[in-house]
């Protein structure tokens, strides 16, 4: 069985792991790690646990996703009513500051835009929305606010992705006050994704530049 072959059943079986993920319209392809998604799934937070669950299988280099979010009929809504699902949502949330986010949506499409102290509350406010019915896609235009102090923002990324068992000789940080950018290599995306996390982690991070290549 050939490496590709090997790797479309792999994904395919995590699909059967991942109970939030129904893969009977799912298609999966694999060329030199790279695997595709298409089909389509009912909601936007399936599709972004499909890609979650293929970014995780050993061997997948990088997830192209071209799955469509078709929407069942009785879960459509209009954009006034997500627009107000959004803000409850935000509301209730407690890592996310109050009123901090702005909520557009247009055709189920949502945009969040705003301004946090930290990385995490800007995730926080995208998978607040991500579950909500009637929801197709999210654009979180949110931004971090810069800190003043941000001298030593490169080294405090780098104790901390060795601390996280990352090995230092095969990741560069470099930081230009609080924009960041990674460099190197990394063996799986989830590594990939675990880095960059860490440096949004740092405080007076505003913007990671993730140039970590996958090498399995």
């Amino acid at each position: 069985m050939s490496q590709d072959r090997q790797l479309q059943e792999a994904v395919l079986a995590e699909f059967l792991w991942e109970p939030s993920i129904t893969a009977a319209h799912i298609g999966v392809t694999a060329s030199d790690g790279v695997v595709t998604l298409t089909g389509h799934v009912p909601t936007y937070y399936e599709k972004h646990a499909a890609e979650k669950a293929a970014a995780r299988v050993k061997g997948v280099k990088a997830v192209a996703l071209e799955l469509e979010v078709r929407l069942a009929f009785p879960t459509e809504r209009s954009d006034e009513d997500i627009a107000h699902a959004a803000v409850d949502r935000l509301a209730w949330e407690v890592t996310v500051p109050r009123d901090a986010i702005k909520v557009q949506v247009e055709k189920g499409w949502v945009t969040l835009t705003g301004e946090v102290a930290w990385h995490y509350q800007k995730d926080a406010a995208e998978r607040m929305i991500r579950g909500l019915h009637g929801v197709i896609g999210v654009s979180n235009q949110t931004t971090v606010k810069p800190r003043v102090n941000t001298t030593d923002i490169g080294h405090d990324i780098g104790v901390a992705l060795h601390r996280s068992w990352f090995d230092p000789k095969t990741i560069n940080v470099s930081a230009d006050g609080g924009k960041v950018k990674l460099t190197g290599t990394v063996h799986t995306p989830g590594d990939r994704w675990k880095a960059a996390s860490t440096a949004w982690g740092s405080p007076g991070t505003t913007a990671v530049e993730n140039d970590l290549i996958v090498v399995g």
